[in-house]
């Protein structure tokens, strides 16, 4: 039933058992090989074709890399040789407040674009001066660098200063900062002779303007305060090289003063009345300490102006509490003791900070009344004979060792609970 040549259907079971072992332990060619590598014949017989596989497989994937590294590197604006690193979209504070664009930058903006925009910042945040004005300052010695940029700049400050409404203060502080810092000094003068020339030139003008219509009046009712607010923060070196004030402005604001109470109408009036609220009592210790009677000749004006009926009810009452303000020593306190000296008798000031106490019937005392140690004396009193409803806090204290109710009470409780037990039947 067999041919000869033909091989049987069933091996044998040794035959078996060695070919399972030997696909164990040899585990054949796999089923597909990668796309990458080529065809398993071109391998040869020493094992070399994986490792070439694996080099080609690595060879594309590096020329990628190399491809996406080029087009970012030729499509970056990054710099080996920059002097520091800024994150994209990242803004700095200066830019933020003063650019008006991405691509402002300080060094390449005018000197007028520069005051105007830092100016804008400070008056509209006068808190961040002190940060902020040493930056200010370095770009200004940048910018200002010949006797032109130097006058342009104090013809910028001058005028920002009294046109922008409550810049004075600012501008002042702001003018003696630039007085002390700016560097370049032409023959011609520096930066606080040139602001002082400046203001003598609206100072010489002051009867015209002072008779002038109603802007020409508020221009210079913004320069005398702007002169007040100048005469109380410009610092100038003595000849024995301490700091003071410029002296050459206290007799232009007596000038001034005498000059808007010969026009005594209201503007006039209420600008004078701002002027010695700001400065009346340096001008008055200045005066005093030069021994002359300014002040006293100034308040004898306005007591003159107060018999004339031609300003106004609420002028004439700005006055008024003017003179009261400065026969009360412009609200200033004695100067108080030095504290392990005070007494009560030598420092207004020493029971400003003790508490206030009250009564039986209600009625206040403090560390100052005569009776004091009596009446807190009563207070302690009271507390030890109260105890419990005596607290720190003003609330009752209850330590838990009377449990015991009233006997009222105690018996309302249970008519209250009987009563409840009733419902619920």
């Amino acid at each position: 039933m067999y041919n000869n040549n033909s091989t049987p259907s069933v091996p044998r079971s040794s035959e078996t058992g060695n070919s399972v072992r030997s696909s164990a332990f040899n585990p054949g060619e796999p089923l597909r090989q990668p796309r990458t590598s080529p065809p398993i014949g071109d391998a040869s017989s020493d094992g070399r074709g994986s490792q070439i596989t694996s080099n080609v497989r690595e060879s594309n994937n590096s020329g990628t890399a190399l491809k996406t590294a080029d087009s970012l590197a030729k499509n970056s604006n990054l710099s080996a040789a920059a002097a520091e690193f800024i994150p994209s979209g990242y803004a700095s504070y200066q830019d933020d407040v003063y650019s008006d664009g991405p691509e402002s930058y300080y060094p390449d903006a005018s000197l007028a674009d520069f005051v105007h925009d830092f100016v804008s910042h400070l008056a509209s945040s006068p808190g961040s001066f002190e940060s902020e004005i040493d930056y200010i300052t370095d770009t200004l010695n940048g910018l200002v660098t010949t006797e032109e940029t130097l006058q342009e700049l104090v013809e910028l400050i001058y005028v920002q200063s009294t046109t922008i409404p409550n810049f004075a203060y600012t501008g002042a502080r702001l003018s003696n900062h630039l007085s002390q810092h700016i560097i370049f000094s032409p023959p011609s003068g520096n930066f606080r002779q040139l602001l002082l020339i400046r203001c003598q030139t609206e100072f010489n003008q002051r009867e015209q303007a002072v008779r002038g219509d109603k802007d020409t009046q508020k221009r210079f009712h913004s320069y005398v305060l702007f002169l007040g607010e100048l005469y109380l923060n410009l610092e100038v070196k003595s000849k024995k090289g301490t700091p003071g004030r410029a002296d050459v402005l206290l007799g232009a604001l007596k000038d001034l003063l005498n000059t808007l109470f010969s026009h005594p109408d209201d503007p006039n009036l209420i600008c004078a009345v701002k002027l010695l609220k700001l400065s009346g009592s340096i001008l008055e210790d200045t005066w005093k300490d030069k021994k002359t009677s300014d002040m006293n000749d100034i308040i004898k004006k306005i007591e003159e102006i107060l018999l004339d009926a031609k300003c106004s009810r609420d002028v004439r009452q700005m006055l008024l509490k003017l003179v009261e303000l400065q026969s009360s020593n412009w609200g200033r306190v004695h100067t108080a003791a030095v504290s392990y000296d005070a007494t009560p008798d030598n420092d207004p000031n020493y029971f400003m900070n003790e508490p206030t106490f009250y009564t039986t019937d209600g009625k206040p005392f403090t560390a100052a009344d005569p009776d004091y140690s009596e009446k807190y004396q009563e207070i302690l009193d009271r507390e030890d004979y109260f105890p419990d409803a005596c607290e720190e806090n003003g609330a009752e204290s209850f330590d838990g060792d009377d449990d015991e109710m009233d006997p009222e009470i105690e018996e309302a409780f249970e008519r209250f609970c009987m009563e409840s037990e009733n419902k619920r039947k």
